[in-house]
């Protein structure tokens, strides 16, 4: 354990000593004279030994305080490279965490656009479904999923969350070869559904009046943790899958994706935010960061469709 004296009263000696001046020092510190005229005192009481002679206009220190001036302000200047350092880290580089979802289908699609746009900044993207404690300095900013409750934090909602069947091209064509016409919302229970005990599956059918036996929602079948991986067996002709359309905007557009119903799509109250501790609001990386975000969606925190420009690759 460390014996030290009061980090106030060595502060305000420290200040004393270099400016010769009590008077100096208070204005340094932002305390008054009286201050740190009291703490160099009881630093004075704490080691037994008087540190400065007092002289109209000037601090003279004597033979300790000239031999403790030099370590202690080696010590500051140390302490102040110290938080120095951090600061620039915490200037340069921009930690996001968010989703596996969000970032696979959405965020690393476009994050480059934004980090050419700030060349002066470092983008690290962290995925994690779990809560990560943002004041703790675990990251700057999350994009959540939810209903928004999360106390503490502001919140930017993004966009509401839709969700409707979805699959390959090819398999859609291949059941509408098989029925011989095109596909209707009360053919879905019969085709293979990535998922099925998805309680999104549930609801849609709920929503648009398709009659599906509780058989449908137990079968056997592919069941993955998230809907990035949903949507890429989807992709990869595995069945359907009941996806956020505004998630999949790019792989609709690039034909990767088809969405056979694109007026029947569910809504529930859920939507994806930005959040942050209210205390970094005016932080610059994060005030830019979410200018540019919100700009994505248009400011529009109602948006469902899937009508987002899609990116090319080659721009991230």
């Amino acid at each position: 354990m460390r014996k030290l004296p009061p980090l106030t009263a060595v502060r305000a000696f420290e200040a004393a000593a270099r400016n010769e001046n009590f008077t100096a020092a208070a204005a340094e510190l932002g305390m008054t004279q009286a201050a740190v005229s009291y703490q160099v005192k009881a630093l004075e009481d704490r080691i037994g030994a008087q540190l400065f002679v007092r002289e109209r206009g000037r601090a003279r220190l004597t033979a300790l305080g000239q031999r403790l001036l030099p370590a202690l302000s080696q010590a500051f200047d140390s302490i102040e490279a110290a938080f120095a350092s951090h600061r620039a880290d915490d200037e340069s580089l921009l930690t996001i965490t968010t989703t596996s979802t969000f970032a696979n289908t959405w965020l690393a699609w476009r994050l480059g656009t934004f980090q050419m746009a700030h060349t002066d900044l470092a983008v690290r993207l962290v995925t994690n479904d779990e809560l990560v404690d943002l004041r703790a300095g675990d990251a700057d900013v999350a994009i959540r999923a939810g209903a928004g409750g999360w106390e503490g934090l502001d919140k930017h909602r993004l966009f509401r969350t839709t969700f409707t069947p979805m699959a390959s091209p090819d398999c859609i064509a291949t059941v509408e070869a098989r029925l011989g016409r095109r596909l209707l919302p009360s053919d879905i229970p019969d085709q293979i559904l990535i998922n099925p005990a998805d309680e999104w599956w549930q609801q849609w059918f709920r929503d648009n009046g398709v009659e599906a036996d509780e058989t449908v929602f137990r079968r056997p079948g592919v069941r993955l943790d998230n809907q990035a991986n949903e949507g890429h067996a989807a992709m990869a002709g595995q069945g359907f899958a009941v996806l956020t359309p505004l998630l999949w905007a790019g792989d609709a557009a690039a034909g990767r994706l088809q969405v056979p119903f694109p007026d029947r799509v569910s809504t529930r109250n859920w939507s994806y935010w930005l959040v942050f501790p209210p205390e970094r609001a005016r932080v610059p990386k994060i005030k830019r960061f979410r200018e540019w975000l919100l700009a994505q969606f248009d400011d529009d925190p109602d948006r469902t469709t899937a009508t987002l420009e899609p990116v090319h690759p080659a721009f991230g």
